[in-house]
């Protein structure tokens, strides 16, 4: 059986945020969270050091990331309204987590999927 994910509503906010401020290029944000025994919570956000912005991608060196249990996984924009994976965005998932956030970034354009690219249902806490 699949872990719960959920999201503090402030994170979801601040994602959505970012996006729309990075955008037409892709934005990039880590996930910070806790992986509990039966749900995995998403609590903050951190910007990637060193990170790169640009229409058709984002990323930032893995090196450069603090040794950190908290660190989760990645949530990322597609400017081009398409929330699928790409082969490259599954190759890249960092952590346990890949969300997709779709143009035009409000409430219901954030997706979640794993490494294998399996998409995960997801609830928002207030």
């Amino acid at each position: 059986m699949r872990k719960k994910l959920l999201f503090k509503r402030e994170v979801v906010n601040s994602i959505l945020s970012f996006c729309k401020m990075y955008h037409p290029n892709e934005a990039i944000l880590v996930l910070r969270g806790n992986n509990k025994k039966d749900a995995l919570i998403i609590e903050s956000l951190m910007v990637p050091p060193m990170s790169e912005y640009g229409p058709y991608y984002s990323g930032f060196p893995i090196h450069m990331l603090p040794f950190d249990r908290s660190i989760v996984g990645t949530a990322h924009s597609h400017p081009s309204g398409n929330a699928k994976p790409s082969l490259t965005d599954l190759h890249h998932v960092t952590g346990f987590l890949s969300v997709i956030v779709r143009y035009p970034y409000e409430d219901g354009d954030l997706f979640a999927y794993d490494a294998n690219g399996d998409e995960w249902e997801f609830s928002v806490q207030d």
